[in-house]
């Protein structure tokens, strides 16, 4: 009899890449039947999961009785919290996460993998504090780290979705046609990037395949670094309209940003730019982890050739 994995964010970009890999894969396929966690059991993209082949229940991360109940017989379960923003944001992430993860353990549950990300304050020295999507995660990974269940981590790079996302980039075009991309970043700054909904069941996947290999171990998932230059060249090339890099002040920057989020985004592109985003080990670890994944990974060329949307 199959294991139950039950994917939390289910229709979301890395929920619903896991669905889909394990659905598709010859291997786990077999071994895992999975179920689908989503707040809206009725929506378009869970009657797609249902279709595919994957069993979709009602679940609320801030609804521990719907958890109790979407976790029952699960054997393997993959966790992730939406960012919060606001006053108590780190406060009620972190609780989110850590309040899944312990139904999970009260269920019975034998093996949590849980999306993550680097802890800002602590790799900056306390220099950047207001990076609560981030810590919030960190500190849920650390509590999930200390339960009685085996464990292991997938932290995903920057999402090449978030291309097309407005605030990501300051976006121009030139009066010669110059298409022109901007942030307060240096052009050589490096940034991992995954193509999060192509290769996010990559990564978990590995975990999936060998369970035990990997218990305890964080992927720091992205197929590669790119510096911003690196982003436009691509751009340039996939598009046939020339795009370059131009660096912005600070001031111009923030000033882009919706007055909610700029002093988060601001601190965690500054701190990315400063101390890389998995910290001083950043090229070590995401090397290492896309060695490990169980797939070939995306590049961003290929990823904006099979997305050729303009970019935000």
């Amino acid at each position: 009899m199959s294991k139950i994995l039950a994917v939390f964010g289910a229709t979301g970009n890395q929920g619903g890449s896991l669905v889909t890999y394990v659905l598709n894969d010859p291997e786990l396929s077999k071994e895992y039947s999975v179920r689908a966690i989503t707040r809206d059991v009725n929506s378009e993209k869970s009657k797609q999961l249902k279709e595919s082949g994957a069993e979709v229940v009602h679940g609320d991360i801030t609804d521990t009785a719907s958890l109790k109940t979407a976790l029952a017989g699960v054997h393997t379960v993959f966790i992730m919290t939406a960012p919060v923003f606001g006053p108590d944001a780190l406060q009620i992430e972190s609780g989110h996460a850590k309040a899944a993860a312990d139904v999970a353990v009260e269920q019975g549950v034998q093996y949590i993998i849980f999306s993550t990300l680097p802890h800002v304050k602590e790799i900056s020295g306390g220099k950047y504090t207001k990076v609560s999507p981030f810590d919030a995660k960190a500190e849920a990974e650390a509590y999930i780290r200390t339960l009685p269940v085996k464990s292991a981590f997938y932290s995903p790079g920057s999402f090449m979705e978030n291309s097309h996302t407005p605030g990501f980039l300051l976006h121009r075009t030139a009066p010669d046609g110059t298409e022109i991309v901007s942030r307060h970043h240096a052009p050589t700054s490096k940034l991992p990037l995954i193509a999060a909904v192509a290769d996010t069941g990559k990564f978990v996947g590995a975990i999936l395949a060998e369970p035990d290999k990997y218990e305890g171990k964080t992927f720091c998932a992205a197929t590669a670094l790119y510096t911003w230059e690196d982003v436009a060249a691509v751009v340039s090339k996939v598009t046939g309209v020339k795009t370059v890099y131009q660096q912005v002040s600070v001031e111009e920057y923030m000033a882009s940003l919706p007055p909610f989020v700029a002093d988060v985004f601001f601190e965690a592109f500054s701190y990315w730019d400063e101390f890389g985003y998995y910290g001083p080990e950043t090229e070590e670890v995401v090397k290492w982890a896309a060695e490990h994944a169980r797939g070939k990974l995306t590049t961003l060329e290929e990823y904006f050739e099979a997305n050729p949307q303009p970019l935000a």
